[in-house]
């Protein structure tokens, strides 16, 4: 029950974070294939049975697809690139489950790595930038009249925070330990999953 309600608000978590993308970002959802509104995309993501390769990010997932998203050649959707990367660290964290019964084994470390790798998600999402200079996803704001808009931010701390929460819960369960990794603030490695 405490796998299926973490599972449950990450995917909520992740699913507003979507949407959000899409409003300050409508340019990219343009991108997609004709038609393909922003419930399209949150059902590509996190409909069940989930799909893990998408023709237009080159059946890229998870940590590649979040790559993806800040490459330079890419003409793309990169809020779908990027949210496929997000959504695609969190199902694999969780053994690319939607639902967990009593035995169904969890692996702490993969939770934990999944933290991190969203830590670093959050990095490039607020510093990757184009040569020009501009950002390729837009999200945080701080305007010259001093309003500050940190929404993402606070989003990405509840799904990182429950997932050390659920990666500490998993590994006392199981009375073992977790590697931490020595993992920078700034960093842009991705930890295998």
């Amino acid at each position: 029950m405490v796998i299926d309600e973490h599972l449950t608000q990450t995917s909520s978590q992740a699913q507003t974070l979507l949407i959000k993308l899409y409003k300050r970002n409508p340019r990219e959802l343009k991108k997609a294939p004709a038609n393909t509104t922003v419930q399209i995309r949150i059902k590509q993501l996190f409909g069940s049975p989930r799909q893990i390769q998408f023709n237009e990010l080159n059946d890229k997932y998870a940590n590649s697809a979040l790559i993806e998203a800040f490459n330079p050649n890419f003409k793309g959707d990169r809020v779908f690139a990027y949210m496929a990367g997000v959504a695609g660290i969190l199902h694999t964290s969780y053994n690319f489950q939607d639902e967990f019964f009593m035995l169904d084994p969890i692996n702490e470390q993969r939770v934990y790595n999944s933290a991190r790798n969203l830590e670093t998600a959050s990095w490039l999402l607020n510093n990757s930038s184009s040569e020009r200079g501009e950002l390729y996803i837009l999200s945080n704001s701080y305007s010259p009249a001093g309003v500050i808009n940190l929404s993402y931010e606070r989003l990405f701390g509840k799904i990182i925070a429950s997932q050390d929460i659920l990666a500490n819960i998993i590994a006392n369960r199981n009375n073992r330990t977790i590697s931490k990794v020595l993992h920078g603030f700034a960093s842009t490695t991705l930890l295998p999953l």
